[in-house]
């Protein structure tokens, strides 16, 4: 069995990932690797957040790993938050204030247009790659459903008339962001096994 190391401490993540990558890998947190410090996040991109994690973690404790970084870029707002997401009300990570600030910054546009992305950078054997998930959709005037974490009660996939927090996991993980990322990454690593 590989190890893989995902670079999160969130175990909803890892039961995510594990269950959509099934046994033929064991993913560990960073914890269970004895990373404790805070990964670099310094990069204006997605893409550079996620891949200065991942050679982060392959660097300092040489393990095969990926990390993620999400974001929701709205189309009104210039494509913010965006790389803040989840820092956009504050260095505190709150997630209410967050979507409070963006309903307040959306006020009164009619164009509501906004897509989450997820950049998955994957270090396996010392080479990088990347793979994205993009789900378009809208932001909605108010918060809508109790489930679901960061954004989930204020966006609406296309093609919905309920936010991702109405949905449930499986409705969601079926069409999210990081569903489709993880898809892909899903598909390389099994040709990885075929020919390794």
């Amino acid at each position: 069995m590989e190890t893989i190391v995902f670079a999160t401490n969130n175990p909803n993540k890892i039961r995510e990932v594990q269950q959509l990558l099934g046994s033929n890998y064991q993913f560990l947190s960073l914890e269970e690797v004895g990373c404790m410090e805070e990964l670099p996040e310094t990069s204006p991109t997605l893409e550079g957040n996620a891949l200065e994690k991942a050679r982060h973690l392959y660097h300092h404790y040489h393990h095969d790993c990926f990390s993620e970084d999400t974001g929701l870029e709205v189309e009104a707002l210039n494509g913010a938050p965006g790389v803040i997401t989840a820092r956009y009300a504050g260095p505190e990570r709150d997630a209410r204030l967050n979507m409070q600030k963006l309903l307040r910054e959306l006020g009164p546009h009619t164009n509501r247009k906004a897509r989450f992305r997820t950049v998955i950078a994957l270090i396996i054997n010392g080479k990088e790659y990347l793979f994205e998930g993009i789900v378009n959709g809208s932001i909605s005037h108010e918060l809508q459903g109790e489930d679901g974490f960061g954004y989930d009660p204020v966006f609406i996939p296309e093609g919905e008339n309920r936010t991702f927090a109405q949905m449930s996991k499986e409705e969601k993980n079926a069409v999210s962001h990081r569903g489709r990322a993880i898809a892909k990454l899903q598909d390389f690593l099994k040709k990885q096994l075929h020919h390794g």
